[in-house]
């Protein structure tokens, strides 16, 4: 009876090949050398002719170079990621040639403190030399060389898996078309080495540990297993935690008053535990928690600015909002140092319950943003430009043309920027204006949006993107680094539009606004005659649904930009469903505006 493999690769078998012999060592970081070295890897999919399509998979601490499909007939589960890759996945093997290996260090099929030590014809145990995240990217390198692979799509990884990924392209810019890093970090913080620091003690405590040199009889599994459960706590986040677990006993219904496991929590930690002791090596556990540890890209530049200043990688980045143990902080640390270099970066910080964990466990979201962000990455290889067109239902462009005329400022937005110019949209909202201007002159464009659905459709899109409150203000993006900046319906929603405004003027040459007039006639009726707050079909929200926070007019306006020190180019009075500006009382008969500004 033959397996059904689903939309999975199917069948898959690891492969080992070794990189270097004793005569030709490869130099680690710590300064020792290491022969020979054997690498496990898998690959799935095919290359395509021109070699454009290969992409490296990273693994995290404990995974392996099995990331997709299966083993064996019997395997009980697939690849630790194959919710990710495969036909039709975020990861599309139809696509994509896709390869994993075990990293350097690693207990899988990859030379490790596992393996024979040639000088003594034994494991090495602890005599295996200190290994980093740049060793193992090296070794990563050796083995693209060794498959022909001359330049690779992307490099993809999660948690320690994205150390790689920021090593690879800072090490290897000419080689790396995109880099996607999922939640990770250029550094740990003081509370992750912590925690790594009790989970190695935990082992080296253990009394069957002896010095590394134990046996696959004998060996540290209590401590392994206690390092593990450390290791777990920290992947989880409390939310998970308590929906999963809550203060639930595991099979009685009152306490035992003792020391065994009661909670449920205990018994899944338990379980947690025990599993990695079957599969994974003590002596690799301390060396791959090392090497994270060593990870410093700030201690290793200088700066992360410096770190990134030679890149040509393009980014994204995402993480997790309940992850505490590689926070949504950090990973905004990494995008605001590549702003700082100008450098193509993409970033989304997932709205999650699960911890570190959710890169394992949101598929839907993350697969999104990779499929769409792969595809435009292959776009820029083939240099073909997705169109507009290209998002619209089958046989409809005419929806997407009303829609454009329904938001009348994008289209005359759109007649304000000249071709191939550099662009910023501040509250960008779905792209839609952006991926015109893209296909229509061509521009370099950059998006800013709070909304995560929207931050997914514009990385859909092609659109450089960053996740994030524009209260916070633009302070990462370098002076003059754009020829407009625009502020489309969005500065009556901020909460600081001056702060916005003045930042929008130091990074954009032009900057080009527009809202809704509060002091339209309508509005005015309302409030007078009816006594209530306005509503009109350019304002259609009630009191208390409102997005708007501040009620301005034209002269509102003109009055805050000669209090700032801002020029007005241009001004367009508009009326809706009208190209045509308003020049007859504009401050009672427009209902929307749109202004050019520049600094005094």
């Amino acid at each position: 009876m033959e397996t059904d493999f689903g939309n999975s690769v199917g069948m898959v078998q690891t492969q080992t090949i070794r990189l270097c012999e004793n005569n030709n060592p490869l130099r680690l970081v710590c300064g020792k050398s290491l022969a020979p070295i054997d690498v496990a890897y898998e690959t799935y999919g095919k290359l395509d002719a021109g070699g454009n399509n290969a992409i490296l998979i990273c693994h995290a601490l404990s995974g392996d170079a099995h990331a997709a499909g299966y083993n064996s007939a019997n395997d009980r589960k697939p690849g630790w990621w194959d919710i990710m890759i495969g036909p039709g996945k975020g990861i599309d093997t139809n696509k994509y040639f896709v390869i994993c290996s075990n990293f350097l260090g690693g207990c899988r099929g990859t030379t490790g403190p596992l393996s024979i030590n040639p000088a003594t014809g034994k494991p090495y145990g602890t005599d295996f030399p200190m290994i980093t995240i740049a060793d193992m990217v090296h070794v990563q390198k050796m083995l693209m060389d060794k498959l022909g692979i001359k330049r690779l799509l992307a490099v993809i990884g999660g948690s320690m898996g994205g150390m790689q990924v920021l090593q690879w392209a800072i090490e290897y810019p000419d080689f790396v078309v995109s880099a996607i890093v999922i939640a990770s970090t250029a550094h740990l913080s003081a509370q992750s080495i912590a925690f790594d620091a009790v989970g190695r003690n935990a082992i080296l405590a253990d009394p069957d540990f002896q010095n590394g040199q134990y046996t696959k009889e004998k060996n540290p599994a209590q401590g392994l297993a206690m390092a593990r459960m450390i290791g777990h706590i920290t992947y989880l986040s409390e939310e998970s935690m308590r929906q999963k677990f809550g203060r639930q006993l595991r099979s009685a219904n009152d306490y035992q008053y003792d020391f065994n496991s009661e909670f449920s929590v205990e018994t899944y930690l338990d379980y947690q535990g025990q599993a990695f002791v079957e599969r994974f090596d003590a002596n690799s556990y301390l060396y791959i928690t090392k090497a994270m540890d060593y990870f410093d890209l700030v201690r290793d530049h200088g700066s992360l600015e410096k770190a990134f200043q030679n890149v040509k990688s393009r980014f994204l980045i995402t993480s997790f909002t309940s992850d505490w143990l590689f926070t949504p902080q950090q990973a905004e640390e990494m995008v605001d140092a590549l702003l700082e270099n100008n450098k193509d970066v993409s970033y989304c910080n997932i709205y999650s319950p699960y911890g570190h964990d959710a890169f394992l466990l949101e598929p839907e979201i993350i697969g999104r943003l990779i499929s769409g962000f792969l595809s435009n990455t292959m776009n820029t290889i083939t240099g073909c430009m997705t169109s507009p067109r290209d998002f619209a239902p089958v046989n409809s462009f005419k929806i997407i043309d009303r829609a454009k005329r329904a938001r009348l400022d994008y289209e005359l937005i759109e007649s304000l920027i000249e071709p191939n110019s550099r662009v910023l949209d501040v509250g960008c909202g779905d792209g839609q204006l952006l991926h015109h201007l893209i296909f229509d002159k061509h521009i370099t464009a950059m998006g800013i949006e709070v909304d995560q659905n929207r931050v997914i459709e514009c990385v859909n899109k092609g659109i450089n993107i960053v996740h994030r409150d524009i209260d916070r203000g633009l302070e990462k993006l370098v002076d003059n680094s754009f020829d407009y900046a625009i502020l489309s319906q969005t500065l009556q929603t901020v909460k600081d539009p001056q702060k916005v405004f003045a930042e929008m003027l130091r990074v954009g040459i032009r900057v080009i606004v527009s809202f809704p007039n509060f002091a339209h006639w309508l509005c005015r009726w309302k409030l007078f005659f009816d006594g209530i707050a306005p509503r009109t079909r350019e304002l259609p929200f009630k009191w208390y649904n409102s997005p708007n926070i501040h009620f301005l007019s034209l002269k509102d306006f003109e009055e805050f930009c000669d209090e700032i020190g801002a020029r007005i180019e241009n001004r367009i009075p508009l009326r809706r469903g009208r190209v045509k500006p308003v020049r007859i009382l504009p401050n009672i008969f427009a209902e929307e505006a749109i202004y050019v500004t520049t600094r005094k």
